[in-house]
């Protein structure tokens, strides 16, 4: 089983609508068993919180259930995903310090966007300051790079439907 992690700062935003988003395309891609997920933040900022209410307004307008409880990443992250997928630059120099003090594993460290087929920039904007529409955009980020996020690990790991 291939285990991806999402990683954005407050684990409030972003990477729980990943985690969301994801585990959304794997149920109705039929793909139970070939992957699980998750989703963290760097900061201890909100730990044990619902993710933020306009990330859940915003799973709910695209049908996307979403339930989750912000956590902090730990040692354990970094020895058990193989993925683990951060938001932004920042973000992905944290996980990288973890990575390099805590030894490193099977993980690969990437960024979301990377993914993305049409990159205009790298990072994820944090939606948190704005308003619905931030959340939207984010949503429509998210949702496309992890389509071709997904392909990518299907392709990698020989993983047919």
């Amino acid at each position: 089983m291939v285990k991806v992690l999402f990683v954005c700062l407050g684990n409030i935003c972003r990477s729980p609508l990943a985690e969301a988003i994801f585990n959304h395309k794997v149920h109705s891609q039929g793909l139970h068993g070939k992957f699980t997920c998750d989703s963290c933040g760097t900061s201890d900022y909100h730990i044990g919180e619902l993710p933020d209410e306009r990330t859940i307004a915003c799973a709910g307008r695209n049908n996307i259930p979403i339930n989750h409880r912000a956590r902090q990443i730990n040692r354990v992250d970094i020895r058990e995903f193989h993925y683990i997928i951060a938001m932004d630059h920042s973000n992905k120099r944290n996980i990288n310090t973890l990575v390099n003090r805590f030894g490193k594993g099977n993980q690969r460290v990437y960024l979301m966007r990377e993914f993305h087929p049409n990159p205009d920039q790298l990072e994820v904007p944090d939606p948190y300051y704005g308003g619905d529409d931030s959340f939207d955009d984010v949503f429509r980020i998210l949702d496309e790079s992890i389509d071709h996020f997904m392909e990518h690990l299907k392709s990698e790991h020989n993983i047919y439907v």
